[in-house]
């Protein structure tokens, strides 16, 4: 601690020899005392008091040599807004004075100079202050021990920053109530430096959030200052939301044979109807301007800050700011109370006859003689205007330009700033400051980043570098009767929130002829469902509209990409939103092939039923008799089974029907065909057993065929059950093989099982057929293997092509495939096996008698 106490030191005192020694070899006579920059006119304003807050101030808008030697400058131009500032910080000393609650034991006193726009002028004006004289001797006071608290000032950037430099290294806090510069924004350089004003790349942020705002991203840019860091910044930021330059047009502030001809045709061929102007515009090109607002009839003006801070360029040529859009720091209006306004009111050369201010303010505005027959020349020779004898009651607050909308009250607001801090530093120290032990200077810049947000009603907030965070309105240039321009606020505007709902667009007066918004695009502007797409060798704002791709949308105006669906959702048929994708089944209610499906298993079922009661109520009659009745019974009721396995196809799967469907027609189906293998083998063996002394005899009964279901049918029983216990169906949702569907399906768990159940069924097909085939030429009487062929030629035949096609088919359709197959199989067995005996039995009873069956060898 103390060794960084001990590098302070040595840092001010460093600084203090430079300054030192600058001034002696550069402004101090062996008389020590400055003489290089003498002013031809002082603007000096005094008022003691116990803290001093020295002030230094542009009122006359700059100063100009006055003698062939150029060490004497004349200030001039003085400019009724200025002079408002500086009546600003009177008001608010006396008020702060008056306010027994603020200070009580304690008076505030002022030391104000005119710098007049000069950066030599600002520096000589703070050594003054500090030696309390009009010739400065740098680092001595010639009035005995003053208490200066701080500095207010300066307007512009450029006499505000070597003020800065001299303040920091002294110690000094200073407010600015204009600088906008970044370079100030440095706070190891300017470690005491604070100001009411935004910075200019705070400001050009939120021009650019602006123009975004209106989606204005192809713009035109007028610049009036030689400076090119205003231009850099406002690039900056344009390029960072996405907005280009169609057109950079530099016009140089003091160059009066400007030629504007190509200047208007750039704006006239230009495509953009929004143009911004930036930097400092002077009084110079007052003319040019003129020249150019035809040019500009249907073109939008954007007015950068440091534009509209000199209102008399806009009150010089209205008809070129007709609706032009610009944003003003927002203050509450308590900050500018009644008080103050009686208080402007109340001043006029009558009842200060010495003020120097008031006397150019007359002389300017009210064309007023002054007592200085200097003034009186000058001004007649450079305005053309013949100057009259005045009442002496012309008061400042009876002018036209008074009402300037363009005002803020920064001055105001920087000096209750500095009061308050005053007001802490002395509640905190209250024993020292009785006693007047306090060196105010040292302790201000500490309590300055400690204010409350809050000061006199008005809403302050800084950033962790000190940096003023201002509030926005937007205010519309409009003309009044007498062709000037007034000011019309149409809404707040906060840039780094994400909307804003207080800027009502609609008030805003657009030069457009259906007052529309201005179009501001290189190209149209690419509607929700499409993005935007690069165009070869254009600019990043010129593009091509592009469909976003299949599973995504954009939902906003000039998106630059397409945002991909969730994959439970797709998007419209304009891909504007996203949407929940269809859920497709085989449903009930919205398939009619559901429907037909269910009926003709309930046929087929209510058909098997039919026949296996005909069967029941015949069994004793040859033909029953003669085709193994009890493997008949089993193979219609597995059939009946097979057909009302097809409801477990049909509606919405789950994990239960998953696993019952393909099991179920497995099982049923391989007894179904165990029955029909049995049934061969049972006609083969009976015909072997006919033959005399054939040991096939011991074969003949129930046994075999029983055993031949059985231990076929548990095969197929084992699989499925091994398939269950290791790797079991369950119930998928397939989201990729159908865009925007969902296909609620089963899936088979394990591809293994799943084709080991299929490819069991086709080898007992495959063996039934064989067997079949080859036992279809046997003596009549006991061929039933020929009907046996047909129904396994049928059955391999259908699920045969149902593999390839359930293999290329998705979704419902590969359900449709397995009940077709399931209908088509079961169908095919009934009508090849049992429509025959069915059509003897009840239509040609005579033929199912046992002399027929084996007399004529007919079945």
């Amino acid at each position: 601690m103390a060794e960084s106490l001990f590098l302070l030191k040595l840092k001010y005192l460093v600084g203090l020899t430079v300054i030192l020694c600058i001034f002696a070899f550069v402004f101090v006579d062996p008389a020590c005392r400055l003489n290089i920059l003498e002013a031809y006119e002082e603007y000096e304003y005094i008022q003691e008091g116990d803290v001093i807050i020295g002030g230094i101030l542009t009122v006359n808008s700059f100063a100009v040599p006055f003698d062939d030697e150029d060490n004497m400058v004349m200030c001039g131009s003085t400019l009724l807004q200025y002079y408002r500032q500086f009546v600003d910080f009177i008001f608010a000393i006396e008020k702060n004075n008056k306010d027994a609650s603020l200070l009580p034991n304690l008076t505030l006193g002022y030391h104000i100079y005119d710098s007049c726009g000069d950066p030599r002028k600002a520096v000589k004006s703070v050594f003054q202050i500090l030696s309390g004289t009009r010739e400065p001797v740098p680092n001595y006071s010639c009035v005995g021990k003053r208490n200066i608290a701080g500095f207010i000032g300066d307007l512009a950037s450029d006499t505000t920053v070597p003020i800065a430099q001299i303040l920091s290294l002294l110690g000094y806090a200073q407010i600015s109530y204009g600088a906008t510069g970044d370079l100030l924004s440095d706070k190891v350089a300017f470690p005491y430096f604070f100001r009411t004003v935004e910075c200019d790349n705070s400001h050009y942020f939120a021009l650019s959030k602006l123009l975004k705002y209106f989606g204005w991203i192809w713009i035109g840019i007028l610049r009036f200052s030689d400076n090119s860091e205003d231009f850099q910044l406002l690039s900056d930021h344009l390029s960072s939301n996405g907005i280009c330059v169609e057109f950079h047009i530099k016009i140089h502030n003091y160059n009066t044979d400007v030629n504007y001809k190509p200047y208007k045709e750039i704006i006239q061929k230009s495509s953009t109807d929004v143009i911004i102007f930036c930097g400092t515009a002077s009084v110079h090109m007052i003319a040019g301007l003129s020249y150019l607002s035809d040019a500009f009839s249907e073109k939008t003006i954007i007015v950068s800050y440091t534009v509209a801070a000199n209102s008399h360029i806009l009150d010089h040529a209205p008809t070129l700011f007709l609706g032009c859009l610009g944003l003003l720091q927002h203050f509450s209006s308590s900050i500018d109370s009644p008080e103050r306004r009686l208080f402007l009111e109340n001043i006029y050369p009558l009842k200060y006859p010495e003020d120097k201010l008031l006397d150019n303010i007359g002389i300017r505005y009210h064309s007023c003689l002054s007592k200085d027959q200097m003034k009186n020349y000058l001004f007649e020779q450079i305005h053309n205007r013949k100057l009259h004898n005045c009442t002496g009651w012309e008061r400042i607050s009876d002018l036209r330009q008074f009402d300037n909308k363009f005002y803020s009250p920064q001055v105001l607001l920087a000096v209750y700033m500095m009061s308050r801090a005053i007001q802490d530093i002395y509640i905190s120290h209250r024993k020292q400051a009785l006693k007047g032990e306090i060196e105010y200077r040292f302790q201000l810049h500490h309590y300055l980043e400690n204010l409350p947000h809050e000061i006199t009603g008005a809403q302050i907030s800084y950033t962790n570098n000190g940096e003023f965070v201002p509030q926005y309105v937007i205010y519309n240039c409009l003309l009044d009767m007498e062709s000037h321009i007034i000011v019309a606020y149409v809404g707040k505007f906060t840039p780094w929130a994400p909307s804003d709902e207080s800027l009502h667009t609609e008030l805003i007066k657009w030069k457009t002829n259906n007052s529309q918004i201005p179009r501001a695009q290189c190209t149209e502007r690419c509607l929700p469902g499409y993005r935007r797409a690069p165009r070869e060798g254009a600019p990043a704002c010129c593009y091509h509209c592009v469909p976003c791709s299949e599973g995504e949308i954009s939902n906003i105006t000039d998106s630059e990409k397409c945002i991909r669906c969730p994959d439970m959702e797709w998007p419209t048929k304009k891909k504007k939103w996203c949407r929940p994708k269809r859920i497709e089944f085989l449903s009930y209610s919205k398939d009619v092939i559901s429907v037909l499906y269910a009926m003709f298993s309930f046929i087929f079922f209510l058909i098997t039923v039919l026949v296996l009661a005909v069967f029941i109520s015949y069994q004793d009659t040859p033909i029953v008799r003669a085709n193994n009745r009890s493997l008949s019974f089993l193979l219609l009721v597995s059939i009946k089974l097979s057909f009302l396995s097809v409801f477990l196809f049909l509606g919405r799967p789950v994990d239960i029907t998953c696993m019952l469907r393909i099991i179920t027609f497995g099982i049923t189906f391989s007894i179904a065909v165990s029955s029909l293998l049995a049934k061969t083998i049972m006609v083969c063996v009976a015909f072997k057993a006919t033959k005399p002394g054939s040991s096939w005899r011991k074969w003949l009964g129930v046994k075999l065929s029983n055993s031949v279901v059985l231990f076929c049918s548990s095969i197929q029983i084992i699989i499925c059950m091994t398939w269950l216990a290791i790797s079991p169906p369950f119930q998928e949702l397939d989201i990729h093989t159908s865009p925007g569907t969902i296909i609620i399906q089963c899936n088979e768990g394990s591809a293994i099982g799943f084709y080991s159940v299929i490819g069991y069924m086709g080898l007992l097909a495959a063996v039934s057929f064989v067997l079949a085939f080859l036992a279809r030429s046997l003596p009549d009487s006991f061929n039933e293997a020929k009907y046996i062929t047909f129904s396994m030629l049928l059955f391999c035949s259908v699920w045969i092509t149902m593999i390839p096609a359930y293999l290329s088919t998705k979704g419902k359709n590969t359900v449709c495939v397995e009940i077709f197959a399931i209908l088509a199989s079961n169908a095919g067995l009934l009508v090849c096996i049992f429509l025959p005996k069915c059509f003897i039995i009840l239509f040609r009873p005579e033929r199912n008698i046992k002399s027929v069956m084996f007399g004529r060898n007919n079945v």
